[in-house]
């Protein structure tokens, strides 16, 4: 769970999104540890802000997080999100020295009450990285510099990976006598395709470069510096929010279903899904686009 290399965070907290003009470029986030803008129509950009500690987890983090990501989800201007970091690194992981008397010092009457109450923080910490993978819309995330422990956590719930040349990334919980429990674990092994190289990485705590991270498919791009990154983001990202919010947003829904059941079962949610989502205007309109030969980025879609 916790990471103490790099430390510290901040930002506020509710009415986000709801309240950012649709062309707004600057942050105008009330929370604390993040910095939430508009950059386009319908793209949403979640910065970690707390650059001066590299943006490492505090407390505020972890709730802020689920506020942030749920406000998303239910948002009809936002159709896609980009998450990156701002300052020097994308994020150092858990601020350890912030969080610590939440695991460290749980209360209980004995021991069986005390582990009760210890799972249920974790529980609660490991949906700050759920909580991405339920939001429908989609999440590029863009990785620069470190991104260590939690970090790792955070990307592998994400749906797109990018990262610049001079990025890194490190499952270091063992270096501090505990293993992963917010979700490295468990997606890290969906993510890349040897489970060999998923074992060392979190056995051992090496880092893992940006040509590895590219070469094992932890991340599908690799660019020169954050600048291009960021411009590369932002760019998919609008070719996404350009499409029909119906199709993407059951597109990621199904993907991650599938991901986790059977094919046979994916089908058959499949099936279920678009028993009544086949039924959109989009079709059709995307259908008419395609044989006039228009991009998705003529047609008007209705917000959902």
């Amino acid at each position: 769970l916790f990471f103490l290399f790099y430390r510290g965070l901040s930002l506020p907290s509710r009415f986000v999104i709801r309240a950012m003009s649709s062309s707004s470029s600057s942050p105008t986030s009330p929370y604390t540890t993040l910095a939430v803008s508009r950059p386009a129509e319908s793209i949403t950009h979640v910065e970690l802000n707390r650059p001066e500690k590299r943006n490492a987890m505090n407390r505020a983090f972890w709730s802020e997080m689920v506020e942030c990501f749920n406000e998303i989800a239910a948002d009809p201007d936002s159709r896609v999100v980009v998450v990156s970091g701002a300052g020097k690194i994308f994020t150092a992981g858990i601020d350890l020295m912030d969080i610590a008397g939440d695991v460290l010092q749980t209360d209980g009457d004995d021991t069986a009450r005390t582990s009760w109450n210890i799972r249920n923080t974790i529980v609660k910490y490991q949906e700050t990285f759920s909580v991405i993978e339920k939001c429908p819309k989609p999440v590029i995330v863009a990785i620069h510099g470190a991104c260590v422990g939690g970090g790792v956590d955070l990307v592998t719930a994400c749906d797109i990976r990018l990262c610049t040349q001079d990025a890194w990334f490190q499952v270091k919980e063992v270096d501090i006598g505990l293993a992963a429990d917010v979700g490295t674990l468990q997606r890290l092994p969906k993510v890349i395709g040897s489970r060999s190289l998923v074992n060392e990485l979190a056995l051992t705590a090496r880092k893992m470069y940006a040509d590895e991270a590219k070469s094992s498919g932890l991340v599908s791009r690799v660019f020169a510096d954050k600048d291009a990154m960021m411009a590369g983001a932002l760019e998919m990202a609008g070719e996404i929010a350009a499409r029909s919010p119906v199709a993407i947003q059951g597109t990621k829904v199904n993907l991650v279903y599938s991901r986790d059941h059977s094919v046979a079962e994916g089908l058959n949610y499949m099936a279920t899904w678009n028993m009544s989502m086949l039924q959109t205007h989009d079709v059709m309109k995307s259908a008419q686009a395609a044989m006039e030969k228009k991009s998705p980025k003529s047609v008007t879609f209705s917000k959902l």
